[in-house]
């Protein structure tokens, strides 16, 4: 784990975990304990921190798609798309940021 905060595809791909996993909590949880049990206090804590990971990953996926010199219709916009996906950023981390 260490190893992976040295670079920044492995700082990269932390934070698509974290964004993954908060995405998944915000959508499987804390939205349905919002509407259906009308429970609104994990939605506004999970939402905030889901919408400062989801920029973080962004921010980052355009350094290192610049670094590494992505074309930014092909790879870029991949991972980017992969973020609004529930599970799509587990995915991008296996198929693509683990391989560079």
């Amino acid at each position: 784990m260490i190893q992976l905060l040295k670079t920044k595809i492995g700082r990269l791909r932390i934070i698509a975990i974290l964004e993954g996993i908060s995405l998944l909590i915000l959508v499987f949880i804390a939205m349905p304990l919002k509407y259906f049990f009308s429970y609104p206090n994990i939605s506004q804590f999970i939402g905030p921190a889901h919408g400062a990971l989801f920029l973080l990953f962004v921010f980052n996926t355009l350094t290192v798609g610049i670094e590494q010199q992505w074309k930014l219709s092909k790879t870029t916009l991949i991972v980017l798309i992969a973020c609004i996906i529930p599970f799509g950023t587990f995915y991008i981390d296996r198929k693509i940021l683990n391989n560079i």
